[in-house]
């Protein structure tokens, strides 16, 4: 049920990512960004935490997920560091996940031929 769950949810949010690719004029890089802000929203309301509750990482792998988690890192570092942990918090608490963002699109890079469209 667990994973029935999870990919309910994350397919829901996907479809809702390909409609607005499919109906709107907004670009891809246009969209990535709403839905990160959107899971920032999400998540400094306390909504999101529930989603990942109830789907797990269905909830948590999509791009709302990293917008939960930069609200998270940036609350709590707030509570820490006081002002500061604003500009801190986000990339502290999602440091491992754009290191390996970053390490295996070098790595894709290097293994595959890019061609220009």
């Amino acid at each position: 049920m667990e994973y029935l769950k999870a990919f309910m949810v994350g397919g829901f949010i996907c479809f809702l990512g390909q409609i607005l690719i499919d109906k709107t004029r907004l670009t891809p890089a246009r969209i990535l960004v709403g839905m990160v802000v959107t899971g920032v929203i999400l998540g400094a309301l306390g909504i999101y935490d529930k989603l990942i509750d109830f789907a797990g990482a269905g909830a948590s792998v999509p791009l709302l997920g990293f917008g939960n988690l930069l609200a998270k890192g940036v609350r709590k570092a707030v509570d820490t560091k006081g002002f500061a942990g604003i500009f801190t918090g986000g990339l502290e608490s999602a440091a491992g996940g754009i290191a390996a963002a970053i390490f295996f699109g070098q790595l894709a890079g290097l293994v595959f031929k890019p061609k220009d469209k």
